[in-house]
């Protein structure tokens, strides 16, 4: 195994561990939490690398798999102060914070009401999330899944997401059957359908509507142990909600993401470079603010967070292939240092 073989293969496993602690966490994407002690040690064994045997390698493929294997199980509700030191937790999104917390507030409030046989609003948790790709939305869908199983609210707390591709069949009465698979694999927790407005105004012989009807109908046979989340662009969702009187009827929590600023962003970049042993170099902090100023121009096709983490994953690459072709001798801090040529590179290809 040649030297930017061993380099590569290093990195790809500080990734993967790094992207099982976040499926562990809170899933796909993303914040607020420290480095993994695993992908720290790692780290600390780079700079004297030595070659390793397919059986050891095999043992660490095992090992994560073992480790993956409660998830699947049945989790416990948590503590829902920890939940809310989770959500303060994360960059930016200080409006959708404050939002749950008053929401979180007026479910405790309306128990407490409940055991003093007083009169209480019927809940209505459904809710629609709009903003622009990589706000958060996902993240907090996760998030309020949790929370509506330490509330009590939802019986299970996990998150089932899905579009319209998983929702939509290509031939008549099949719809409803692909819709109604997702929904029970969904109860107990939260549907999350992102860019839902995609489920409808398509054509004359599109069965987005059959899928919207089914949804409506298990909205109200699962009153009890069944939320959904709708997602996608403002203007979008907008038109989705109002084109149905059902839709309207069940919908009436919505939530706005806005786009996350450049010092926000900034911030996100340096905290992915925490959780997986990195830093940026001095002289390099300007030019990533300066490429980010850029790429937000067009923060459709960049992406907010979800172009920060693309940005940083390239970086690190970047990173593997100088350091492959250089002679110096490997030590932690080139290991773990991103210069400026690594993010200018990165910033070409993001």
């Amino acid at each position: 195994m040649d030297r930017k073989d061993e380099i590569i293969r290093l990195q790809n496993r500080i990734l993967h561990e790094y992207a099982q602690h976040e499926l562990k966490m809170i899933g796909n994407d993303l914040w607020g939490k420290p480095a993994d002690p695993k992908v720290k040690r790692l780290h600390e064994k780079v700079a004297d690398i030595t070659a390793e045997a397919p059986q050891a390698q095999a043992a660490d493929v095992k090992k994560t798999e073992d480790s993956a294997a409660p998830e699947e199980k049945q989790t416990p509700p948590e503590n829902i102060e920890d939940l809310k030191k989770e959500l303060h937790g994360y960059i930016g999104l200080n409006l959708i914070k404050d939002e749950v917390e008053s929401l979180i507030n007026w479910i405790e409030i309306c128990k407490q009401r409940k055991a003093f046989d007083l009169p209480t609003p019927e809940l209505s948790l459904h809710m629609v999330f709009s903003g622009n790709p990589g706000t958060g939305k996902t993240m907090i869908a996760r998030l309020m899944a949790r929370i509506y199983h330490s509330l009590g609210i939802l019986s299970k707390g996990q998150l089932v997401e899905v579009d319209r591709s998983g929702l939509v069949a290509g031939y008549v009465g099949q719809t409803a059957g692909k819709t109604t698979e997702v929904i029970k694999k969904a109860l107990g927790g939260v549907l999350f359908i992102d860019e839902a407005y995609t489920l409808i105004n398509k054509s004359e012989n599109d069965f987005g509507q059959e899928a919207v009807d089914t949804i409506l109908k298990a909205m109200e046979d699962n009153r009890d142990d069944l939320v959904v989340i709708v997602a996608g662009y403002t203007e979008l969702m907008e038109e989705f909600i109002h084109s149905n009187p059902g839709l309207e009827s069940r919908f009436n929590r919505f939530m706005h993401f806005p786009d996350y600023t450049i010092d926000e962003m900034l911030a996100i970049f340096d905290m992915r470079c925490g959780q997986s042993g990195y830093l940026v170099a001095d002289n390099a902090r300007d030019e990533l603010q300066k490429i980010l100023e850029e790429k937000s121009q067009d923060i459709g096709g960049f992406g907010n967070a979800r172009g920060v983490r693309n940005l940083f994953e390239k970086a690190i690459a970047e990173q593997a292939d100088r350091l492959a072709a250089s002679d110096a001798p490997l030590t932690k801090e080139l290991l773990m240092t991103l210069t400026e040529e690594d993010i200018n590179a990165a910033a070409e290809k993001a």
